[in-house]
């Protein structure tokens, strides 16, 4: 099995075989959240505006996204799992946009298979690949706004890497110092309304939940993500 990870948009372009599209902070995390919350099915788009269109054709159905980390004007939720764990979503579709995460789902165009990636899901992303046992994993850190790198990101992809490959390379103390560098924005009181503290550490826990995240293109260009249990 040849494992490599890239970042960003491009990255995703270029990612072969089964591609992991990795947004820790915090577009994956959510959608898992969204998934344990009660949703019945996620929607990704990467625009604004297709992500209003849809909710006409779903009527029970959530609006869930971020642009400049701030929940979008005449959105229900943020892209916070603090807000959704809190949310009654039983039965309900949640239609989510990101600027990064949803992005790079779209853009994995050349890839046979496509999951998303986060610390919350991790151990159940790794018995996924060894059983489907693919000759190519893509790794694709999206990065801070799919343009910088995101260490959380970058870890994400290596602790998976690691676990695939036999090694143990990133540590819980690894993954709690981030809130001492890409992670610390959600410490500052000025973020608190759209980035709180419970965010960092929602995303953070690792193997919480036990189901992969697969991505299938729609005919209408968006992303159905869907819940495999592992």
């Amino acid at each position: 099995m040849r494992i490599e990870i890239t970042e960003f948009i491009e990255g995703a372009k270029k990612a072969e075989g089964l591609a992991v599209i990795i947004d820790v902070f915090r577009a994956f995390s959510v959608e898992c959240y969204g998934y344990d919350a009660g949703a019945s099915q996620v929607i990704a788009t990467s625009e604004v505006g297709e992500a209003l269109r849809l909710r006409q054709h779903y009527n029970n159905s959530v609006l869930v996204g971020e642009r400049d980390e701030r929940k979008i004007p005449g959105f229900d939720f943020g892209n916070s799992p603090t807000e959704l764990i809190k949310a009654e979503l039983t039965g309900k579709t949640i239609i989510h946009t990101t600027t990064a995460g949803t992005q790079g789902l779209i853009n994995a165009e050349n890839a046979e298979f496509i999951i998303t990636g986060s610390f919350v899901n991790a151990a159940a992303i790794v018995r996924y690949i060894n059983h489907i046992k693919p000759p190519v994993v893509t790794l694709v850190a999206m990065g801070y706004r799919a343009n910088i790198t995101a260490d959380e990101d970058i870890m994400c992809a290596e602790l998976i890497k690691g676990r695939l490959e036999g090694k143990s390379v990133i540590t819980e103390k690894d993954i709690a110092g981030l809130q001492y560098s890409s992670g610390k924005r959600f410490f500052k009181p000025e973020n608190i309304d759209f980035s709180p503290p419970t965010d960092f550490f929602l995303c953070t826990i690792t193997d919480r939940f036990d189901f992969v995240l697969k991505a299938l293109k729609r005919p209408d260009g968006n992303i159905s993500i869907i819940r495999t249990d592992i």
